[in-house]
């Protein structure tokens, strides 16, 4: 593990403590009665994972969980998405223009496509206050994305509106399950047991898109994608 990591499991160990003391210090998802028709929206860039990872996202922990606690609200396949760097967050109505829009498009197009495909090593889940999440170290590359990112978009007047607990050490962070109702202490249990044995392959993260939609984005249009460098 590279101290780049060891910075990251930092961060998010620091998340996690948060949301135990319920001291939050950065932006969540308030729950809703529909996900799927949710009316607000936010503009995102996301990673939207192969067939392979999730496939064996959905056999090793989705399906388990459903078996069992199907009140909650599961991502379906083609809505699993790592999220790589935030504009705007959810609100209805939204707090972006179509002229915003075009703005962020014209800082990814300079930006995403000088920057190398990064990997990401999922190694634990993660429960949120709203919601469960699938949680990975990157290489050092994400953050030079981001970073990058996020000055040409100030530099444009669409800076990111999000509130982080961290400015540097960015992560992978898949969000799995949207909780209705208060988590009961066996999905707890069972979390705990599948996080303990997940086992990842290195997974490569080589294309960026520009989405807007809901927070599920069972309901988004796709403004563009563009490729990483090849490592």
């Amino acid at each position: 593990m590279t101290n780049h990591q060891d910075r990251q499991r930092e961060v998010i160990d620091q998340i996690e403590k948060e949301v135990q003391e319920n001291k939050l210090t950065f932006s969540t998802v308030e729950p809703v009665s529909d996900f799927d028709n949710d009316t607000r929206v936010c503009l995102t860039s996301v990673h939207f994972p192969k067939e392979y990872l999730v496939g064996k996202i959905y056999s090793q922990i989705i399906q388990p969980l459903q078996r069992f606690f199907s009140d909650h609200y599961f991502y379906s396949k083609d809505m699993l998405h790592m999220t790589i760097k935030n504009i705007r967050v959810m609100r209805n109505p939204p707090s972006f223009t179509d002229a915003d829009v075009s703005k962020v498009e014209r800082v990814f197009t300079s930006v995403v496509p000088r920057h190398v495909a990064f990997n990401v090593y999922f190694y634990r889940l993660l429960l949120f206050p709203t919601n469960l999440a699938l949680i990975g170290t990157t290489d050092l590359e994400l953050d030079n994305l981001v970073l990058d990112l996020d000055r040409k978009l100030k530099e444009n007047g669409v800076a990111d509106d999000k509130i982080y607990i961290n400015k540097r050490y960015f992560f992978s962070n898949m969000t799995l399950v949207r909780f209705t109702k208060q988590v009961e202490e066996s999905f707890r249990e069972e979390v705990m047991k599948i996080s303990s044995q997940l086992q990842f392959e290195p997974y490569m993260v080589d294309s960026v898109t520009l989405v807007q939609g809901n927070a599920s984005l069972h309901k988004k249009k796709i403004i563009n994608t563009w490729m990483l460098q090849s490592i």
